[in-house]
Formats: C-alpha cells, sequence, structure tokens
C-alpha cells in the first residue's frame, strides 16, 4: 500500500542487573553492538558502586562511554545488596528506624544526581516492604516523607522520579502509586516505572489495559515475561504475556522512553538472553504495525 510510513521501534534497551557477570565497559559495548538503544543501570557494586571513592570521574567516564555508544540510560535502584551484605533490599524507605531510612534516602539522591550526569531519562526507585509491626498508614507517612527530598531533587535537575509498583511491597499496583501521589500532592516531578511482567502477575486488568491506564505518568518501563500470581521474571516466551498488543497500547500512549528487559536472575546467560530478547522485541514490533 502507499502513504504509510513505518512505525519506529521503541527504544528498546536492557538492564544491567541481568549482565551482572560483564564488565560494565563490556556490557555497554555488547548492548550497542546488538542494536539496542539504551541501557537500565543499575547502581550496584559491580556496574557503577553508589557507595565507592570518585563516583564523579566514574560517572563522567561512564558518561563518555554511554555517548560514544550512542545509548540512552535509565538509572535503576534495585540493587539487592548495594547497602547492606546481610539485609536484601536494605535498608529501606519504610524501615522503623529513622537513620536507616536516611540511608536509603542518601542513595536515592545520589543516583539522581548519577541520573542528571548521565542525561538519564528517569531515576527509578521503589517504596520496599512494609516492616512487621508497622502499619499501612504509617508505611505511606514514611514514604512520602522519605521521597520528599528526593523529589527536589529530582525536580531541580529535570529529572523524572519514576516509582516501581513492585509485588509484595507497600506501592504494589498502578493504584498504589495514585495514592502515593495524592500524598505528596501529586508533584510534576513524580513518574512511573511500570513492569509489564508484574501486570501480569499481579494486576486486576489485562496488560495493555495497564499500560494505558499508567500512560499520563510513565517513564520508565521494564519488560519481561511472566504467569499469573507468580513473581518471576521470565525470558519472552516462558510466560504467559501476549507482547505485540502490549507494545502497541505503549505506541499509542505515545510513550517515547526506554523499554528496558528486566532478567535480573539470568545473567548466566545475558549475552545470548540480550540477543534472544532483541530479536523477540522487533518481531513483536513488527506485528503491531499496519498491513
Amino acid at each position: 500500500m502507499t502513504g504509510r510510513t513505518a512505525t519506529p521501534p521503541p527504544r528498546f534497551a536492557y538492564g544491567t542487573n541481568g549482565l551482572t557477570d560483564l564488565r560494565l565497559d563490556d556490557a555497554l559495548g555488547l548492548l550497542a553492538d546488538l542494536g539496542y538503544a539504551g541501557v537500565a543501570l543499575t547502581l550496584d557494586h559491580m556496574h557503577l558502586d553508589p557507595c565507592a571513592p570518585d563516583l564523579p570521574d566514574r560517572v563522567a567516564h561512564v558518561a563518555r562511554r554511554l555517548d560514544a555508544l550512542g545509548l540512552a540510560v535509565a538509572v535503576e535502584t534495585g540493587a539487592r545488596y548495594v547497602l547492606d551484605p546481610a539485609r536484601k533490599h536494605g535498608p529501606g524507605l519504610l524501615d522503623p528506624d529513622p537513620d536507616d531510612r536516611a540511608r536509603r534516602v542518601a542513595m536515592l539522591r545520589t543516583a539522581v544526581r548519577v541520573g542528571a550526569d548521565l542525561g538519564a531519562t528517569a531515576v527509578h526507585c521503589f517504596s520496599g516492604l512494609l516492616p512487621p509491626g508497622t502499619g499501612a498508614d504509617e508505611g505511606w507517612a514514611r514514604l512520602a516523607d522519605a521521597l520528599t527530598p528526593v523529589l527536589a531533587d529530582a525536580q531541580a535537575a529535570g529529572v523524572p522520579l519514576a516509582v516501581e509498583p513492585e509485588p509484595g511491597h507497600l506501592l504494589d499496583t498502578i493504584g498504589a502509586f495514585h495514592v502515593l501521589r495524592h500524598l505528596l500532592g501529586d508533584p510534576p516531578g513524580l513518574a512511573l516505572t511500570l513492569d509489564i511482567g508484574h501486570c501480569r502477575c499481579l494486576e486486576p486488568e489485562p496488560v495493555p489495559a495497564c499500560v494505558t491506564a499508567a500512560a499520563p505518568w510513565l517513564a520508565h518501563v521494564q519488560i519481561d515475561d511472566m504467569r499469573r500470581g507468580v513473581h518471576e521474571h521470565l525470558p519472552f516466551g516462558d510466560g504467559e504475556i501476549d507482547f505485540p498488543p502490549v507494545l502497541a497500547a505503549l505506541q499509542a500512549a505515545g510513550y517515547g522512553g526506554l523499554v528496558s528487559v528486566e532478567l535480573p536472575r539470568h545473567s548466566h546467560a545475558g549475552p545470548e538472553l540480550a540477543r534472544r530478547s532483541l530479536d523477540f522485541l522487533r518481531a513483536a514490533h513488527r506485528e503491531t504495525a499496519p498491513c
């Protein structure tokens, strides 16, 4: 047919939390060679450690590397043990001890500075688990209080702070994101990270409908396969999600940020999965194109 133009592909990216067996420079080179448009960079001890010395110099090196490779970047903060070697994702924003909460806030503020220096599309975070003995109202109050200075930094830097609903956390659904948004007074710098697998795992609506509902606040997308009721990030084709309608919904919403493959438990096969994932997503995108 004449008069039609090909729909440009989404800006597919890959998460460094699925490439932890590679040096960061090597991981970035691999993704560029495969044809990815960007990278979701998890700040961790093996990839741009936010707690190690000389962070500004290391950030400047990564910025030059990204620029040379033509890769966009989103900054993620889901490292498991970067602050506490014995407690996964600890300390957290909901912890009873204010000093513990302050350590997590300080790391998020560092992540915002890193994101600004890298020209990141978004800086990602999540609420964390509600501690035993803490009521939901107190948890929401702690979360809003903890994120207030982080949001102020993000707004000053012009980088969206994109909160991710995470199964099992206080902020676990798109609806819960709106609870936080209203508590904070609907600040312009607050955005949403949407994990496509989490939608299948937990949300009541079909995945494309979740994309449409999230679209006005969407600044970052993680994409992976998943099964209903099981929080396990799976390679494409190993779960239950039909991806062409998901990509069509992102396109219809006008989403222009990164769509980043999220396979944090598959680093042992990271390079091969990065290749296969991009092939899969490109093929799924082609299915969304008009005849």
